[in-house]
């Protein structure tokens, strides 16, 4: 039997209640950080712990990702003949701001400032079968 599992634990868990981003929260000066960091880049220090992030927030910027990218560090699909262009976007989370891949790849469809939610997004298959995903933020 297949699973879904995620590309990165440290970054994205999966849980009963949907996925959960994994930042790093300062406890010296109270700076988030994502993806965790084990020092804080504003204060030097290194009282971090792990938390999770919340899961919507705004759309801040973006761009769209229309052809392959390079394979590796790139763990989907780069085959010229069967990639799908998809969104890159910033979205501005009560923490801090995220880049992200989105789920809209069509720019007349997105806005500065639109609600934004955390989903999930098939990457790839590997090589038992599993279905690796990653986070990505949808239009609300």
């Amino acid at each position: 039997m297949t699973k879904v599992i995620s590309v990165n634990d440290f970054v994205l868990k999966l849980t009963a209640e949907g996925p959960m981003l994994i930042g790093g929260h300062c406890r010296s000066c109270g700076n988030y950080t994502f993806p965790f960091l084990p020092g804080c880049a504003k204060c030097t220090g290194t009282d971090i712990e792990s938390v999770g992030l919340s899961s919507s927030g705004t759309l801040w910027g973006w761009t769209v990702q229309g052809f392959a990218p390079k394979s590796p560090p790139y763990l989907g699909d780069n085959n010229p003949e069967t990639f799908k262009p998809f969104g890159v976007g910033y979205v501005e989370l009560p923490e801090l701001i995220v880049e992200a891949r989105l789920t809209e790849a069509e720019p007349a469809k997105l806005n500065e400032g639109m609600l934004m939610q955390l989903v999930t997004e098939p990457l790839y298959q590997d090589e038992e079968g599993n279905t690796v995903v990653t986070y990505a933020f949808a239009p609300v």
